[in-house]
């Protein structure tokens, strides 16, 4: 692969956009998120990725993510990642300039959210497995007729397809919007925070559901907050299973 970023279509400048504060959150900035994905994703726990689209704010507090690493990314191969193989065009957005937001579609249904992260010239994201909608509590329910069944809005955004729903970012049309700059894509607008200082109530293991040795104790690149209701539940993937 090349050693340069590519930029994404929309040519976004880099600078953050003016955003209203947020107490204990700063906002992502590209240097925040140019490290290695599995460095990055805890500094992610507690952060807040904002959506507005179709008229609606759906802000959802981050409890649980993922790190995947593409070819070349840090000292030793991701076998679970998108980008294991290089470029391609599925996971082209993966290659690109930290804090754009990989979009892709899961089992053909479901739209999951990942934020770019590595350092210039590799690809990686972190997934956004889970988290706690705090503000538009309403709109994600009405994504989510599932859980306007149940009534539970502790499940609105517990795994990340539901996470996806919930803010209402879908594949293709979003997939590569910026969340540092927030420049509006397909009729969305989204911005992610960090907290101003790091957790320490952060747990770490197996990634969720995930083949073969990618999936075990040999890349404990899921993070999560300790005791959070809104994780979710863990599965082991095809192949995977606990050391020994």
């Amino acid at each position: 692969m090349s050693g340069v970023r590519h930029p994404q279509p929309d040519g976004a400048p880099e600078k953050a956009s003016t955003r209203p504060p947020r107490p204990g959150l700063v906002p992502a900035t590209r240097t925040a998120l140019a490290g290695l994905p599995v460095d990055v994703a805890p500094r992610l726990l507690g952060g807040v990725l904002e959506v507005t689209t179709a008229g609606s704010t759906v802000a959802v507090r981050l409890t649980e993510v993922e790190a995947y690493h593409g070819a070349g990314t840090g000292e030793r191969p991701d076998p679970g990642s998108h980008a294991r193989m290089g470029r391609t065009a599925r996971n082209a957005t993966m290659w690109g300039e930290p804090g754009h937001l990989y979009v892709y579609l899961s089992h053909g249904i479901h739209s999951c959210v990942n934020v770019v992260c590595g350092p210039e010239g590799t690809a990686g994201g972190v997934l956004l497995r889970a988290g706690e909608v705090t503000t538009g509590v309403d709109a994600a329910f009405a994504r989510r007729p599932a859980a306007q069944a149940s009534g539970s809005a502790r499940d609105l955004a517990r795994g990340p397809g539901r996470l996806g729903d919930a803010v209402g970012l879908r594949h293709p049309v979003h997939d590569g919007i910026d969340a540092v700059t927030g420049v509006e894509r397909a009729g969305a607008v989204a911005r992610l925070w960090l907290p101003a200082s790091v957790r320490d109530d952060v747990a770490s293991g197996p990634r969720v559901g995930v083949a073969g040795v990618a999936g075990t104790d040999a890349f404990p690149w899921r993070f999560w907050i300790a005791g959070d209701t809104t994780v979710s539940a863990f599965r082991w993937g095809r192949g995977a299973g606990p050391a020994g």
